[in-house]
């Protein structure tokens, strides 16, 4: 029965290959959108890989290929052939999405793109994931995700001083693209239905990796002196007496007892360590001391004694032991189906939208028949059909006096009794353009750090007014997080800036009654709200479901506990890089005899998909007219994004290991030193005619024209010797040039830059992916913006700089909840509101 997915009806075209796509119509398909794989006569090569280097048996697909497109049809139609052409055009007549993976302008060139193909179905939305854009001066330059980390700035700042910089492994930045087209796919979506055209979705993989695999570099570079140096977090990853263990006291509170539970609370009283990179410039001291407390303890008395002192920590997972740890085993996060291999479930979990149990993944070709008979009877689109139920349920809410739905936009009739924030008057000025999908929307943001705020983050960039709520007690702790000593400190940190754009801001104690009476007001008009504090944070305000349901039933409430709801692990803490070392992301990024956290991923990858189970709880309400409980756990979103390492250890048997800058993927694949010190260009080879382009390239050398150097296995077998031999031909050529050169010629290649120094940058300026806005304290200022650009929609959507601290208590205090100036002279008397910490 599919009518109760959130998605059903939805009717998808995946013309992907390999992992971004796949992901994409995946999170899709388990939502219960109808997704059809089409694919050439040679199939997705997906089919034939593996993360571990396993070999596939005879007439079976990969593990992983099975995972990404469960619960799909398959079709085959070879699109370079006029009968190919004309067998899509009549898929897509009848389809909502079409999400393509093809060189840029591949679509175009043969007359299938969206704009030819919207003259037949004008609603149809289409989601094109290049590594650069489909436009620019890097368009067509040759890239793989690992080469896209170096020029994003990911590699540079990662590894030891006295190694070379460390990629993060796991092909992340392709999942990440993924995910971000999930919401970009679903977003085109719900604004073609209400505005009845699509939108063509161009996105980057290059700018997603920007946003998801550095903190805001861009923005702090532009207040604070560079580069970013290379380092290791201190302490991450350490050695216990029975393994490895992962410990992340990133708060100073946290640092303080951590050092108090290692024996040497001087560390902790020192003022100087509380910044971490202080700690890294005393690598040797710090190690010794560390690593002489951790390698006396087991993992478990380490994780016990931490936890007990609310320090983050946890055991460093990998795909042979993640099933089997206790807290996911009581949650359930792991099971089987069709392929008979262990995968994790979606996620995130709805309390009242059910998701579609995975099904098998279709074999090549294997409902080519059946869906051409079906698409054969011409069917109108099923979003006329959805757009034409939507405005009938509309003009009955509107009858009823209720507010309209998210995904619709809020017309004057239809926002009476509800103040319009400026950004929807702007709006409202605007109706002659494409609608932003969420106007409308009401959201209450309490999250902090970086995982939470960008929910709220992404759904301000899409038309919601989004109200955070901080207190002078404790400000949204990113407020202080890289301290920029300027005057106030707390509104000058590029990760709070960067994660909060577009917001309004009020401030109010919620541990005095009128604070929480005031909250309460703001909930109660409200389509959505949204914490990530750990589990028992809002019970302890006695902000419980059942409380915050009773108060407005149609409200969302959307919660993001680091190990979620319940299990033994409920309570707790944990930070981004908690979950990349538990969920085996750790395990395979680093140095051989040295596991390292990716950095700065795992935040926006739990965001990421909170945004888009938000708009599936959103699109069940418009259906069924119910507010719900909505759990995205950020341990449960890392182990999505690293499901390989349990799906292939449970199909194969083969555990993966870390292999520095090399991979599965390519080879040679590495990073190679140039003429200058300390620079490098990254390189990988993932095909052979690539090799034949690098030994162009390089002169074609005589030890490269030995035949076992033809195929990838041969090229592995002999990495040691290929590296030594590339990085003598790079030792006298700079590193610009000779990445220039390799791109050139057709290389995936590209000098490793530093994050502090991404711009300027051609490719950037082009796409017009930052914003300049003025900022009430920090001026003028580059804000970076959503990494695709939508047809009908302005390419730079932020609509205000991020909020200063308070900054909006008049208008909203007193604005829309009706406060008098004189009780809004009191509150802040008494400090339960105000615009500064009380502790500063």
């Amino acid at each position: 029965m599919t009518a109760g997915y959130p998605l059903a009806g939805l009717r998808v075209i995946d013309l992907s290959t390999e992992i971004a796509g796949p992901y994409c119509t995946k999170l899709l398909a388990d939502a219960g959108a109808d997704v059809i794989k089409v694919e050439s006569p040679g199939g997705d090569p997906l089919r034939r890989w593996t993360a571990s280097g396993a070999a596939i048996p005879a007439g079976e697909d990969s593990a992983l290929f099975q995972h990404l497109n469960a619960s799909k049809r398959g079709v085959v139609i070879d699109i370079e052939t006029a009968t190919g052409r004309a067998d899509l055009r009549a898929l897509v007549a009848a389809t909502d999405i079409m999400v393509e993976s093809f060189p840029p302008g591949t679509l175009r060139r043969l007359g299938v793109d969206g704009t030819s193909v919207r003259a037949n179905n004008p609603t149809l939305s289409v989601v094109s994931i290049s590594p650069w854009g489909g436009t620019g001066p890097w368009a067509d330059r040759p890239a793989t995700e690992f080469t896209l980390q170096a020029a994003m700035g990911s590699i540079a700042y990662r590894g030891l001083p006295d190694g070379v910089p460390v990629a993060a492994a796991g092909r992340l930045g392709e999942w990440l693209a993924g995910i971000y087209a999930a919401v970009g796919a679903l977003s085109a979506w719900l604004s073609a239905r209400n505005t009845g055209t699509g939108h063509d979705v161009d996105l980057s993989m290059f700018e997603s990796m920007l946003l998801g695999m550095t903190t805001f570099s861009d923005l702090r570079s532009q207040w604070r002196k560079g580069p970013l140096l290379r380092s290791i977090d201190i302490p991450s990853i350490e050695p216990a007496k029975d393994g490895w263990v992962g410990l992340c006291p990133i708060t100073s509170q946290q640092w303080k007892d951590f050092c108090l539970l290692i024996g040497h609370p001087e560390l902790g009283d020192n003022p100087r360590y509380l910044q971490i990179h202080h700690r890294m410039e005393d690598l040797p001291f710090m190690q010794q001391i560390i690593h002489g407390w951790t390698r006396q303890h087991t993992v478990a008395e380490i994780i016990e004694r931490a936890t007990q002192l609310r320090i983050p920590a946890g055991p460093i997972g990998n795909g042979q032991t993640l099933p089997h740890i206790d807290h996911f085993v009581a949650r359930g996060v792991f099971g089987s189906g069709p392929g008979g291999f262990l995968r994790p479930r979606p996620p995130y979990q709805f309390e009242k939208a059910p998701l579609r149990p995975f099904g098998p993944a279709p074999r090549l070709g294997e409902h080519t028949d059946t869906v051409r008979r079906e698409f054969a009877q011409d069917r109108p689109s099923v979003s006329s059909q959805l757009k034409q139920g939507a405005l009938i349920l509309r003009r009955a809410q509107h009858e009823r006096g209720q507010p309209g739905p998210a995904g619709f936009s809020a017309h004057p009739e239809l926002v009476e009794g509800r103040a319009e924030n400026p950004s929807q008057q702007a709006v409202r000025r605007a109706e002659t353009g494409p609608a932003l999908p969420l106007t409308g929307l009401r959201v209450i943001d309490l999250t902090n750090f970086w995982a939470g705020p960008i929910v709220p983050l992404h759904l301000a960039m899409f038309g919601a007014d989004v109200i955070k709520v901080e207190s002078i007690q404790r400000p949204d702790g990113a407020r202080l997080a890289d301290l920029i000593p300027n005057e106030p400190v707390w509104e000058w940190s590029a990760l709070f800036a960067g994660a909060n754009l577009g917001k309004r801001d009020v401030t109010l104690n919620l541990m005095a009654p009128e604070g929480m009476t005031l909250l309460k007001r703001l909930l109660a008009s409200a389509d959505l709200v949204v914490d990530n504090y750990s589990a028992r944070v809002l019970e302890n305000f006695d902000l419980t479901w059942e409380r915050v349901h009773a108060l407005n039933p149609r409200l969302i409430m959307l919660r993001m506990p680091a190990f979620g709801l319940d299990g033994p692990w409920r309570d707790h803490p944990g930070f981004g890089q908690t979950v990349e070392q538990i969920s085996g992301l750790g395990w395979i990024t680093g140095y051989e005899d040295r596991p390292l956290v990716p950095r700065a991923v795992c935040d926006p990858l739990a965001g990421l998909h909170a945004v888009l189970a938000a708009l599936l709880a959103l699109e069940h309400r418009r259906r069924t007219g119910e507010g719900q409980l909505v759990e995205v756990p950020l341990i449960e979103t890392a182990l999505n994004v690293a499901a390989d390492q349990v799906i292939e250890y449970s199909a194969y048997g083969t555990l993966a290991r870390r292999q520095g800058n090399r991979g599965p993927y390519a080879a040679p694949q590495g990073v190679y030193r140039c003429a200058e010190a300390g620079e490098y260009v990254a390189i990988a080879v993932a095909t052979d005619t690539q090799w034949a382009a690098l030994r162009k390239a390089m002169g074609d050398p005589e030890w490269a024209r030995e035949p076992v150097l033809a195929t990838v296995a041969g090229r592995r077998a002999a990495h040691d010797a290929i590296d030594a031999h590339i990085e003598q031909w790079l030792c006298t050529q700079s590193r610009d040039a000779a990445a220039q050169r390799l791109a050139d010629a057709g290389v995936p290649a590209h000098g490793v830059i530093n994050a502090h120094f991404v711009t300027p940058n051609p490719q950037l300026e082009h796409r017009r992916f930052f914003q300049v806005m003025r900022h009430p304290v920090t001026g003028e200022t580059r804000y970076p913006g959503l990494p695709m650009a939508f047809s009908g929609l302005d390419r730079q959507l932020h609509h205000r700089p991020p909020p200063t601290l308070g900054q909006h208590n008049e208008e909203v205090l007193g604005g829309e909840l009706g406060l008098s100036a004189e009780a809004i002279a009191d509150l802040r008397e008494r400090k339960i509101i105000g615009e500064r910490p009380v502790f500063m």
